[in-house]
């Protein structure tokens, strides 16, 4: 029956608040960022129903496949509120990325979930830009995502993000539990920042103390605290892979929620305990800022914030000092932070007194 007929317009998806072609526009704006992260195994152009990878042209010969997904968490709600949408892809890719290379798999393959009440190209260009920056640190290929357009799922600027990522490990090379030995050092990779860990406290302290986030930071006059608080997560997986090759690397801890304390029982041994000195690095200008803001107690930033260590790595004792040099030389800032002992699968993190502020000498532990 026709529209004179009827005497009713015809509906449309548009109407119901999805524009297919602002979706197409997307599309074609990203395909330039997805193929500037090719990598052998992965060169086809986005626009099928899934994205393909070929482990044989990536040089694996008997492969296990490790996959991880995870999302940024309310750091978006910050990266929405402040316009910093730059770096949120970044961290979305580490929070996959770094969990894979702690179980020795070479990242090889990313997708993404944009999702959204109105879909803004402007903002969702910036992400996936962010998102392409973050596989190209990490080595792995942009195959594929999801952009979704739901009126009335989301309040109006609002979006969330998801990440998917698989990765292969030669089956000899898997790091699993059971290479991690009393005696092992424990060396510390320095993080970027709170990463994508922990900022739920932080907004509730950012709200009840009236920050003033386009400001400096009170622990740094030439940086704008919304910019340290939004630094991208950083990833450690080039850093790490030629040490994983050459079989240096006896276990790896990605610090996220449950900090030190709750991540590095997680790859030990049921008969290793770690010690973690936090005398043995030094405490970073915004961890120092964000425990005085909230007055918190040394065993609440153990257990809610990376503390400034951003991947744990367990070696040798005697390979201890030849594995900081490559990483050092890698670009990353790495201390020995504590040792690996007999005794119940955990971690005690301790501390002198006037270390994280705390009146007396402090321990905290969490059992794995």
């Amino acid at each position: 029956m026709s529209n004179d007929e009827t005497g009713r317009a015809p509906y449309t998806y548009a109407q119901a608040g999805v524009s297919i072609e602002a979706g197409n526009a997307l599309v074609r704006a990203i395909g330039p960022l997805a193929r500037a992260t090719r990598r052998p195994g992965a060169d086809a152009d986005l626009g099928g129903f899934g994205g393909i990878f070929d482990l044989k042209a990536a040089g694996f010969t008997d492969p296990l496949l490790v996959a991880a997904n995870d999302g940024v968490g309310t750091k978006l709600k910050l990266a929405i509120e402040s316009g910093r949408h730059e770096g949120v892809g970044v961290d979305l890719v580490a929070m996959c990325a770094n969990d894979l290379i702690v179980q020795g798999a070479e990242p090889l393959f990313f997708l993404d979930y944009y999702a959204s009440g109105k879909l803004d190209n402007a903002v969702a260009e910036r992400v996936i830009a962010s998102i392409a920056e973050g596989c190209r640190q990490a080595g792995c290929a942009l195959i594929g995502g999801e952009t979704a357009e739901m009126p009335g799922m989301y309040s109006d600027g609002d979006y969330d993000l998801a990440g998917f990522c698989v990765g292969a490990v030669e089956r000899g090379n898997l790091l699993d539990r059971t290479k991690v030995k009393p005696g092992d050092a424990i060396l510390g990779l320095a993080s970027s920042g709170v990463h994508s860990n922990g900022f739920s406290l932080v907004r509730r302290l950012a709200a009840d103390k009236g920050w003033k986030l386009d400001r400096p930071a009170l622990f740094d006059q030439d940086v704008i605290l919304i910019d340290a608080l939004m630094a991208p997560t950083r990833i450690y997986v080039k850093s790490l892979l030629p040490l994983l090759n050459a079989g240096k690397i006896h276990g790896l801890a990605h610090i996220t929620g449950g900090g030190l304390l709750e991540n590095i029982p997680r790859v030990l041994p049921d008969d290793c305990h770690a010690e973690v000195d936090a005398d043995s690095w030094a405490q970073p200008g915004l961890m120092a800022f964000l425990q005085a803001q909230g007055n918190i107690e040394p065993e609440e930033m153990a257990r809610t914030f990376n503390c400034g260590i951003g991947m744990a790595v367990f070696v040798s004792a005697d390979e201890a000092e030849t594995v900081t040099a490559a990483l050092q030389a890698a670009g990353e800032s790495v201390s020995r932070i504590g040792q690996v002992e007999s005794g119940t699968r955990g971690c005690t993190v301790s501390g002198s007194a006037g270390i994280w502020s705390a009146r007396n000498d402090w321990s905290a532990s969490h059992a794995g």
